[in-house]
């Protein structure tokens, strides 16, 4: 009786530790990924000016797909 509960406890405290391992580990890899964080450097001027250019690709798109000009 005693040695079946002993196996029982040593499984038990065996997949705590892997547990507790899975948890360290992902915590040590995502520690590099994050970054802080980096105010916008962008003026007035530059947020307000229009982004959007209608090169010949995107004519040729439209065009392709019978978009309406």
């Amino acid at each position: 009786m005693r040695d079946d509960k002993k196996s029982t406890a040593g499984r038990r405290d065996f997949l705590r530790k892997v547990g507790i391992g899975t948890v360290g580990a992902g915590v040590t890899l995502a520690t590099p990924l994050m970054t802080p964080a980096q105010a916008d450097s962008e003026t007035d001027q530059e947020r307000r000016k229009a982004r959007y250019k209608e090169t010949e690709h995107v004519k040729t798109f439209y065009r392709v797909n019978r978009y309406p000009s």
